[in-house]
């Protein structure tokens, strides 16, 4: 039987879909919302949140869009920068499709902004040793010629 939270899950996912391929990943007691590979909504307690940013927050405060937010462990709210969807967005994929294109955007930047993982170089001493062939001991050498 398919509960009416699955249900909700499904239709967030085929109201995103326009803009990409959707995956649905459980996470925080919610769900997260994939759009090619890129993190962009959270569903929790069936409502739908987008990322937002500095460049996007305005358009979603002006449409009457409300902040996540959570309480934390050691008390206090937590805001994070995904806003709840417009509600007539929530109607179809159409017009959903400009609330994912701006949350794509603002996760877009979020990816471009963060420091690429540098990976470690290998210690010298290991790449000197891996660098040189082995050679015959002078001895062996020696009985050669």
């Amino acid at each position: 039987m398919v509960s009416a939270r699955d249900d909700y899950v499904r239709h967030c996912a085929e109201l995103l879909a326009p803009a990409g391929s959707v995956r649905v990943r459980r996470m925080f007691g919610g769900h997260g919302l994939y759009v090619d590979e890129l993190f962009i909504a959270l569903i929790i307690a069936e409502q739908l949140y987008l990322k937002a940013d500095a460049s996007t927050r305005g358009r979603f405060e002006a449409a009457g869009c409300r902040p996540f937010v959570y309480e934390a462990s050691g008390g206090g709210r937590v805001s994070v920068s995904y806003f709840s969807a417009p509600d007539d967005a929530m109607e179809s994929p159409m017009l959903m499709q400009p609330w994912a294109r701006l949350a794509l955007e603002a996760a877009l930047r979020a990816r471009a902004a963060k420091p690429r993982a540098r990976t470690r170089a290998p210690n010298s001493a290991a790449k000197a040793t891996a660098a040189k062939p082995r050679r015959a001991p002078a001895k062996a050498r020696a009985g050669n010629g």
